[in-house]
């Protein structure tokens, strides 16, 4: 199913440039974008994925990562074709780095994903496994219709959209998971095709807005695991956002283009911890790994959330979103 871009603009000579993400694509006649989702079709950009799904599923909040946004719910996650990045580590890149023209795809209207959502006894709509962005307009009426309903919204996403098409999304998305994958230009150029700076731009933007926001950093051994680019991460989140940003270090396994890279080192990842909770940042937790999970209230230390795998169990520590041991502020959202 197609329906026409909401983001473009008309250029000479029949191309189009597309507004959706921050490579701003400049699209001949008949061709498709860098995503491989927007195609332009006599002098008009169309969204070639509207209701396209490539997988869809139950899964804890936990899994997306979200440790902080409604704990131990379940969220109905729904994944599209396509990408903005080409990361040469994808865990994804059967949907990602394919067009759904070239893939068997289920139709799924706005209206059927919030039944299934509620049917299935979720409390949210999470849009995860290939970048959510490139189905902006798919997204933006189903979180529209979710909302009527008493359900949240979750992007899962690499934080590569335009400023057009966040400003669209911060009315209708509750909650964002950003995996910001080094603090180094070079690494974006060289293994996702993008560049940095936008993204760090729209992470301010997401936390200026009081959207609740946890960052996720894949490291992957000897590319952006090392000392400094570890801390430069770090510092970014205490001092452009806040000291309660989750972060989640997360352990590279060898995939894609990247098979003969070694998985991270456990040490590494204790390290970043380390770095981090030096750094200030007062929820650190390592992903694709077995290790303690749960969280303690950054003051007094006592245990609020307990998690085993994705099984999470309140302590019945939190009231009001204060320690009831201490009266320390927190940063978890349960409704």
């Amino acid at each position: 199913m197609i329906v026409e871009s909401i983001l473009y603009d008309k250029l000479d000579n029949g191309n189009v440039q597309c507004n959706v993400c921050n490579h701003r694509c400049k699209i001949a006649e008949n061709k498709l974008g860098f995503c491989l989702t927007r195609k332009n079709l006599n002098e008009k950009l169309y969204s070639c994925n509207y209701a396209s799904i490539s997988s869809q599923a139950i899964d804890p909040i936990e899994k997306k990562p979200l440790y902080h946004f409604l704990p131990g719910s379940l969220a109905y996650s729904i994944g599209g074709f396509g990408c903005n990045m080409r990361c040469l580590n994808c865990q994804n890149y059967i949907i990602s780095q394919n067009s759904n023209e070239y893939n068997e795809a289920i139709k799924i209207l706005p209206e059927t994903a919030v039944k299934n959502a509620i049917n299935a006894n979720c409390m949210s709509i999470a849009w995860t496994y290939n970048e959510p962005t490139m189905y902006l307009e798919y997204t933006l009426e189903t979180a529209l219709i979710s909302h009527e309903n008493g359900l949240k919204n979750i992007y899962v996403s690499n934080g590569y959209m335009s400023e057009e098409a966040l400003n669209l999304l911060l009315p209708r998305i509750d909650a964002f998971n950003i995996d910001l994958k080094s603090m180094s230009n070079e690494f974006y150029i060289n293994n996702c095709q993008a560049k940095l700076d936008p993204i760090l731009d729209n992470i301010k933007s997401i936390y200026n807005h009081k959207k609740h926001l946890e960052i996720t950093n894949l490291l992957i051994t000897d590319y952006n695991d090392s000392y400094d680019l570890i801390k430069s991460l770090t510092d970014f989140i205490v001092t452009e956002l806040g000291k309660d940003v989750p972060i989640h270090f997360s352990r590279f396994f060898p995939y894609y283009k990247m098979r003969d890279v070694p998985p991270t080192e456990i040490s590494k990842l204790e390290l970043a911890k380390e770095i981090a909770t030096e750094s200030g940042l007062e929820y650190v937790y390592l992903g694709n790994v077995q290790t303690d999970q749960n969280s303690y209230c950054p003051d007094c230390g006592e245990l609020l959330i307990e998690r085993n795998g994705y099984n999470t169990i309140s302590k019945s520590k939190i009231k009001n979103n204060k320690c009831i041991n201490c009266g320390r502020k927190l940063n978890f959202i349960y409704n």
